[in-house]
């Protein structure tokens, strides 16, 4: 999947993980449409996709801190994401949302270990 054409990012990792869910949201949250779930489902694409959208701009932070600043945005983001996706699993006609879930995690661990090395 191609998420970049700027050399220096190809390699970033987040840039990547964030960028091939925010695509996997815009599905979900598409899905969700379809059956009338409309709120929820923006709810979804909004913090779901801001994730990445966030980490994108971090990369041409002005500062170490404004860098931080950026990640931590992005980590709450992933934080009303995770209500919005356990509110989908707790709802049966609303899609399951474990896959989701479970990647997330991951990208909220990786945001936490950036935010924790760039703090020292």
């Amino acid at each position: 999947m191609k998420f970049t054409d700027n050399p220096k990012y190809k390699k970033n990792t987040i840039l990547k993980l964030t960028f091939e869910f925010a695509v996997e949201i815009v599905l979900f949250s598409e899905k969700l449409d379809e059956k009338h779930h409309y709120i929820i489902a923006k709810q979804i694409l909004r913090s779901g996709t801001s994730i990445g959208a966030n980490v994108k701009e971090s990369q041409n932070a002005e500062s170490k801190k404004d860098f931080i600043h950026k990640l931590k945005i992005a980590l709450k983001e992933a934080d009303e994401l995770e209500y919005w996706l356990f509110i989908c699993n707790e709802i049966p006609s609303y899609e399951n949302a474990n896959s989701l879930i479970n990647k997330l995690t991951t990208i909220r661990k990786i945001l936490n270990s950036i935010i924790s090395s760039s703090k020292k």
